[in-house]
């Protein structure tokens, strides 16, 4: 007995310093290949398709459907229609494992298989067990001849009877390493991180590189969250091999993921997935006139991942060559300047941008023409120039003013008595006990440039102006008090809070839909949680920008409650809680950015007064993966989604921050202030390409902040008089409003007491102040429609 277990240790010694055991310390690497692909459609075998007698139809309804494990596609003689079925048979691949149903298979395909053919969700389980059920040859000899009393009593024989898997009479290593359960797991040192980059909108597989003998089932992790045992309706693919495969790429999947073989995590591959965007561009103005001898100047504006390179053609021929002291371009090639405009600068100037996602282009045309020549593009132009759009509009104890920025002129007013456009209801009914009929304001939102909602929280309703006749056009009655509105571009939605009363006792949430429809307007209550309508604290949807066009989820807000509530906007229903009790945060404010799909949350003060760090919650896993650092306070994002801007007013600090284009967060700079941040704007730079600055109004004080977000640069726009006081603005914590004018705008508008102010942000500096405004602090910006 001892010469036969000297055999199996020299033997297996021999073996096992031949190829290394492997330590808790590490492995012995061998050379592999990781591979990547991009995968569009399931691969198809025409021989399989004459098996199925369906030789004679054509397979091209088959190129792009994917059916997933366990099934393929076939066309339906009949109907000529792409079908997923069942498979019929496996290749032959003996890798035995256990399924969730307590059987076994002899791979991995026969289980997702059998799962398709009992329409029931049948798992790889990790475990021995099933291997000893049923009828095994073993259990009988075992009792007959009592090797279950002395393991000794095993031989050689034995392993070439019971592990020789292929049936050669030979025992491999890999068949004596199954015999004895030996794991060796190898990574290239070269491959333990691997990069891939991919376009939106496309799928993609990521494929782990770790290998070895009897290899456990790959586990996959995005921000230390498995992904695995999720069940993501865009990432729901681990093949056989270990693959993660991403169905359809958006900004929100970039980022980093992380592989290793189950239960052995100190060996890992980081995948680092970089999402490329195509640009989307935009030129200011589309069209213009100017007399000879002015100055005309051509602005474009281009997002995407990386950043695209800006480019200008005149009439189809690059400009370049022609650039002179009276042709220049300006701020990285994103403006045309042309002083001194001649006869022969006429034409159509095509702004193109490039990245490695793509082209995208847009025209703006230029007409030099002298007064006397009165042609329909000059006609046009100062028609625009008098219009309707480019406007701020001023909702105010008098009713409504709509100013233009440029020359600080009002071009309409609208008086608390006028009537609704075709109603008797005037526009701010006098309230009882009051000597002068005033309006309330509290919210208000622009719809699609057509319509401006907002909100009377005294009277329990919403009013739409028209934009185009500038008219009160109709009253949306709401559940009262009335305090908080948002566009949801992407289901054309108006979602409206209310308090219930002034106390919020009983807040509700209401939606309007069709908003931007000339149709009669009614709300519609969102789903109750609980049965109970009264919990509602704030909620929050993202805003839409040139690079996100659809947003589908938002958040609710409970009352000093732990969580945060997923709704899907279009059914206007629950779908989720993520839970905060373990990080002790009550949520605020959040924030949003595509790039790495990271929600930023602002915690409520604890017990003790102290405020937690920020929160970030993954949307792709909705998940809660930390702290943001040591960072406090009201988070903002830039509309291109590329700085985060924390202002914390009891630390006095704003902090910035900024994200890659694989989605990771990076520190910038601080700015310590007293100023006391009561609201912010972003406004597109004048002087660089996908840059931006942000300008921040007081609670308490008459400055305006300006930070240049790219340099860190600090000025102060001064005396703009005292703001409204906290308690004399009940409806937010924004007592002094600030509005910026769009995406080309040059003017912001911030409110004081009893005046206006519009500032220059291009000359960073006050425009004008209108007197006689009070309480102005509802403002909506409006632009060309």
């Amino acid at each position: 007995m001892f010469i036969w277990w000297t055999i199996v240790s020299f033997l297996g010694c021999i073996l096992l310093g031949a190829e290394g055991w492997p330590a808790k310390e590490g492995y012995d690497f061998k050379p592999y290949q990781s591979f990547i692909r991009l995968r569009h459609k399931q691969e198809k075998s025409p021989e399989n398709s004459r098996n199925k007698g369906i030789h004679d139809v054509p397979l091209r309804s088959c190129e792009n459907k994917y059916c997933g494990l366990g099934r393929h596609c076939i066309v339906n003689r009949g109907t000529g229609q792409a079908e997923c079925v069942c498979m019929e048979h496996c290749k032959p691949h003996y890798k035995p494992v256990c399924g969730s149903d307590g059987e076994f298979y002899e791979n991995h395909c026969e289980v997702h298989r059998t799962a398709c053919l009992k329409k029931q969700k049948i798992t790889i389980v990790h475990n021995e067990d099933c291997f000893f059920k049923g009828k095994l040859d073993l259990n009988p000899v075992i009792k007959q001849d009592e090797l279950g009393k002395d393991l000794s009593d095993c031989s050689l024989f034995d392993l070439l009877k019971y592990d020789d898997y292929n049936s050669d009479k030979h025992l491999c290593l890999e068949e004596f390493y199954r015999a004895f359960q030996v794991i060796q797991l190898s990574l290239p040192e070269d491959q333990k991180i691997s990069i891939t980059t991919a376009t939106v909108g496309q799928s993609a597989v990521l494929s782990c590189a770790i290998q070895g003998t009897l290899r456990p089932p790959i586990i996959w992790k995005r921000n230390n969250v498995a992904l695995n045992t999720l069940d993501l309706e865009d990432i729901n693919d681990f093949g056989d091999d270990g693959s993660l495969y991403i169905t359809k790429i958006t900004t929100s999947h970039m980022g980093n993921y992380s592989c290793y073989a189950d239960g052995y995590d100190k060996l890992y591959q980081i995948h680092i997935l970089q999402v490329n965007v195509p640009p989307v561009i935009r030129v200011f103005p589309e069209s213009q006139a100017r007399e000879p001898g002015v100055t005309a100047s051509l602005r474009c504006h281009a997002e995407g991942i990386p950043n695209p390179v800006l480019g200008w053609l005149k009439n189809g021929i690059d400009i370049t060559p022609k650039l002179s002291k009276q042709l220049t371009l300006q701020a990285n090639g994103s403006e045309v300047h042309i002083s001194n405009v001649r006869y022969e600068d006429t034409g159509a100037y095509t702004c193109i941008a490039k990245n490695e996602a793509g082209v995208d282009e847009d025209i703006s045309s230029l007409f030099v023409e002298d007064s006397a020549r009165k042609t329909l593009a000059n006609i046009l132009w100062r028609e625009e120039g008098l219009g309707i759009g480019n406007m701020f509009y001023v909702f105010y104890e008098d009713g409504i003013k709509v100013i233009q920025p440029v020359e600080c002129e009002f071009q309409r007013h609208i008086k608390p008595t006028e009537k609704l456009l075709g109603f008797q209801d005037e526009v701010c009914p006098k309230a009882e006990g009051d000597e002068i009929q005033r309006c309330v304001w509290a919210s208000a939102a622009n719809v699609k440039d057509k319509f401006i909602y907002v909100t009377q929280p005294t009277l329990d309703r919403v009013l739409i102006v028209d934009v185009q006749s500038q008219k009160v056009v109709q009253a949306v009655n709401t559940d009262p008090v009335p305090v908080k509105l948002h566009y949801d571009k992407s289901h054309d939605q108006v979602w409206v809070l209310s308090w219930g009363s002034f106390d919020k006792h009983s807040p509700t949430l209401q939606v309007i839909t069709q908003a931007s429809g000339s149709i009669s307007h009614h709300t519609i209550h969102t789903q109750p949680v609980g049965k109970q309508f009264d919990r509602v604290d704030d909620f929050f949807i993202p805003s839409t920008n040139l690079l996100i066009t659809h947003i589908r989820f938002g958040f609710i807000l409970h009352k000093d409650e732990p969580l945060l509530q997923k709704i899907d906007l279009e059914t206007m229903s629950y779908i989720k809680t993520i839970g905060l009790r373990d990080y002790n945060c009550v949520p605020k404010s959040l924030a949003y950015t595509h790039r790495g799909g990271y929600y930023f949350i602002n915690c409520k003060p604890d017990t003790t007064g102290a405020v937690p760090p920020q929160l970030i919650v993954d949307s792709v896993t909705d998940s809660v993966i930390g702290y943001n650092g040591d960072v406090t306070g009201t988070p903002y994002i830039s509309p291109d989604g590329h700085y985060l801007v924390s202002i914390d007013d009891v630390k006095g600090l704003m902090k910035i921050q900024t994200f890659t284009d694989r989605g990771e967060i990076q520190d910038a700079f601080d700015i310590h202030t007293n100023l006391h941040i009561s609201d912010v704007a972003f406004q597109a730079s004048f002087t660089e390409a996908h840059q931006y600055n942000v300008f921040g109004s007081s609670t308490t004080q008459t400055d305006v902040l300006f930070v240049e977000l790219s340099s860190g640069k600090v000025k102060m726009v001064k005396s703009l008089k005292e703001p409204l006081k906290p308690d004399e603005w009940p409806w937010n914590s924004k007592n002094r409003l600030i509005e910026g004018s769009g995406l080309f705008g040059q003017y912001l508008m911030t409110p004081s007491k009893e005046s206006l102010f519009i500032l220059d942000g291009r000359l960073n500096k006050l425009n004008c102040e209108i007197t006689e405004v009070e309480r102005g602090n509802t403002v909506i910006w409006v632009g060309e429609a």
